[in-house]
């Protein structure tokens, strides 16, 4: 049974400042409307990569919305470009959301820096999940091999799955510890 979500008790996203990057004004005007109706009102938009970089470099955002199909470029180059910058919002939350969510894209997502991925078409209930899994998410961020990865650690080692979300892991297989780990709990290893 799904948990139901009591947005009012959670988050107040009343003061919060999102960047939508869409090529489509349609689907950026879906995503404006579900996340009015929960608080936001405070929006940026843009259709091109070029357009949403200076719009980080002279504002604070708290969270950015992209499209792997923009204007210019796709949207996992400016994930990548948006890590690697200078800009104070180098490490705000991005969450790539995409009507092609094939297994490269999700990889191509996670290996670029973006904190989630999420398949169009988007519901209310899991866009605001997933707002909510970004927001409590305490993985570390990292910036590993001279930048040959910046973004959220991509290892959810003991995170479990986001609200909502089907437990991938209750068929992993229990393994003992090592010797070097005999004072902890048996680890879960994924097949």
């Amino acid at each position: 049974m799904a948990r139901t979500i009591d947005v009012s008790a959670r988050f107040n996203l009343t003061q919060a400042v999102v960047l939508i990057l869409d090529r489509s004004t349609h689907s950026a005007d879906v995503i404006q409307q579900v996340l009015l109706g929960f608080g936001v009102s405070k929006f940026l938009r843009s259709t091109t990569a070029a357009r949403a970089m200076e719009l980080l470099r002279v504002n604070n955002v708290d969270l950015v919305i992209v499209d792997p199909e923009l204007e210019d470029e796709d949207g996992f180059e400016f994930i990548r470009s948006l890590r690697r910058s200078r800009c104070d919002n180098r490490l705000v939350p991005v969450m790539l959301v995409s009507g092609h969510a094939k297994i490269s894209s999700i990889k191509r997502a996670r290996d670029t820096g973006a904190n989630f991925f999420v398949a169009k078409p988007i519901t209310p209930t899991v866009l605001i999940q997933r707002i909510f899994w970004i927001a409590s998410d305490k993985r570390q961020f990292v910036d590993v091999n001279q930048g040959a990865y910046i973004g959220p650690d991509r290892r959810f080692k003991f995170e479990g799955p986001p609200m909502g979300a089907e437990d991938r892991r209750e068929a992993d297989i229990e393994t003992g510890a090592t010797s070097a780990e005999s004072d902890l709990q048996p680890q879960k290893v994924s097949i």
